[in-house]
C-alpha cells in the first residue's frame, strides 16, 4: 500500500495510505476502463488472466481488493476465487465479481465461494466506487479487529507460559526444600518424574489406562510428581535422617508423611479458593504412592486398582530409584538388581501391567539413571 502525502493549515505532514485494486479481465478495454475510472482513488493494477492475478495477489503487499471477471480463458473467476481463498495469505481480499452474468444461480455460486459482492455489467461508475469504497472500509475494520484478535491471542499465549511457569517452579521449589533435608537423594525427584513419564507413555494405549493417560494427564503427572514426598518435611531429622532400621514407633511416624504431604496439598488448594487440576495428581501421588497392589501398604491399605493409577506409577519409580541410591541405611544396588526386585515385587506390591510396562523400558530407566546420577 502506498502513501499519499496531505497537507493541511492545522495540521503537519500526514501520510494517508492508499488502497491497492487489482481489477481482473480477458478484455483489454475492459482494462482500460475499469483503470480510469479508480486511477483517481486507488493504486490500479492489472491482470488480463487468472494465473497473472494470483501471481500479483501474492505478492508483498497484497492487493486490498480485487475486481474479478468471471468469463475468462484457462482459470475462470471463479477458480481463481477458490484459489485465493485456499491460501491463509489471500484469504481475507475481498473480491468483488464483474461479469454479465445475471443469473440468480451464478450470483449464489460467486457468493459461496467467498466473494463479498457481484456487480453485473455494463458497469455503473457510480455503483461501482460506492461497493469499492464500502468494501475497503469493511476490509479496515476487519483487518484492525483481526489484528487486535491476534495480539490477544499472543498476549493469552504469554500470560498462559507464565503461569505455567510459575507453577512449575513453584512445585520445583516445594519438591526441592523437601529434598534438601535428606543428602543422600540429590537428583532423585528428577529422576522420578522422568521414570513417571516414561511409563505413562508406554501405558498410554493400553486398554486399562487409555482413558487416564491422555497426553495433557501425562504431562500434569509429570508435573505433579516431584511432590511425592513433599510430606516428609513434617518427620522429624532423627527419624528421616536414621542411619540403622527404624523402630515401630518411628516407622508409624515415618507413616505419617502421606498424610503430611496430601494435607499441605489441599491446604494450598483452599488458600487459592479453586480446584486445579494438576494438583488432584500431586494429592494422589503424596497420598497414596506408598499403597501396595496386594493392600499391604500404608496409609489406607487399598489394593488393585482402589490405589490411584499416579500412585501406581510413582510406586515403581521411586521404588527403583531408591534401589539404585545410596542411602544412609544401605547401599546403591545395581539397575539389574533393582530391575529383579521390581519384577518379584509384580503383583504384590506393584500392578502387574505396570511392571510389564518397566521390564519393556527397563534399559530408558538406565539411561535415565545414569545422566541424572547423584
Amino acid at each position: 500500500m502506498v502513501m499519499n502525502a496531505v497537507v493541511s493549515e492545522s495540521s503537519p505532514l500526514v501520510e494517508k495510505p492508499i488502497a491497492t485494486v487489482l481489477v481482473v479481465d480477458d478484455t483489454a478495454d475492459n482494462l482500460s476502463l475499469m483503470s480510469s475510472l479508480l486511477k483517481d482513488h486507488y493504486r490500479v493494477k492489472v491482470a488480463n488472466q487468472g494465473e497473472k492475478a494470483l501471481k500479483i495477489a501474492a505478492q508483498d503487499p497484497p492487493p486490498d481488493l480485487i475486481l474479478l471477471d468471471i468469463m475468462m480463458p484457462g482459470l475462470d473467476g471463479y477458480e481463481v476465487c477458490r484459489r485465493l481463498k485456499a491460501e491463509p495469505r489471500t484469504r481475507h481480499i475481498p473480491v468483488i465479481f464483474l461479469t454479465a452474468r445475471s443469473e440468480v444461480a451464478d450470483e449464489e455460486l460467486g457468493l459461496s465461494l467467498g466473494a463479498v459482492d457481484y456487480i453485473t455489467k455494463p458497469i455503473s461508475p457510480p455503483i461501482l466506487l460506492a461497493r469499492v469504497q464500502t468494501h475497503l472500509a469493511l476490509k479496515a475494520t476487519s483487518d484492525f479487529l483481526r489484528s487486535k484478535s491476534d495480539y490477544l491471542q499472543q498476549e493469552v499465549a504469554l500470560r498462559t507460559l507464565e503461569v505455567q511457569a510459575i507453577q512449575d517452579v513453584t512445585i520445583m521449589v516445594m519438591a526441592s526444600l523437601a529434598e534438601t533435608r535428606d543428602n543422600d537423594t540429590g537428583n532423585h525427584i528428577r529422576r522420578t518424574q522422568l521414570y513417571v513419564k516414561a511409563l505413562a507413555v508406554r501405558l498410554r494405549h493400553h486398554p486399562r489406562f487409555e482413558s487416564v493417560l491422555t497426553e495433557r494427564n501425562i504431562e500434569l503427572l509429570y508435573k505433579s510428581a516431584p511432590l511425592h514426598d513433599i510430606g516428609k518435611v513434617g518427620i522429624p531429622d532423627s527419624i528421616l535422617l536414621k542411619p540403622g532400621k527404624l523402630t515401630v514407633e518411628e516407622f508409624e511416624v515415618m507413616k505419617r508423611h502421606p498424610a503430611i504431604g496430601r494435607d499441605a496439598i489441599e491446604d494450598a488448594e483452599r488458600r487459592l479458593g479453586i480446584k486445579v487440576k494438576f494438583l488432584t495428581f500431586s494429592k494422589e501421588i503424596a497420598y497414596s504412592h506408598q499403597e501396595k497392589w496386594d493392600g499391604t501398604g500404608y496409609p489406607e491399605g487399598l489394593a488393585g486398582d482402589a490405589i490411584p493409577l499416579s500412585a501406581r506409577l510413582m510406586a515403581v519409580a521411586d521404588v527403583y530409584d531408591a534401589l539404585i541410591s545410596k542411602r544412609v541405611y544401605k547401599p546403591a544396588f545395581t539397575h539389574d538388581q533393582a530391575c529383579q526386585i521390581v519384577v518379584q515385587g509384580r503383583g504384590q506390591h506393584f500392578d502387574p501391567d505396570i511392571v510389564d510396562a518397566f521390564i519393556e523400558i527397563a534399559d530408558d530407566f538406565r539411561a535415565i539413571a545414569i545422566r541424572y546420577a547423584d
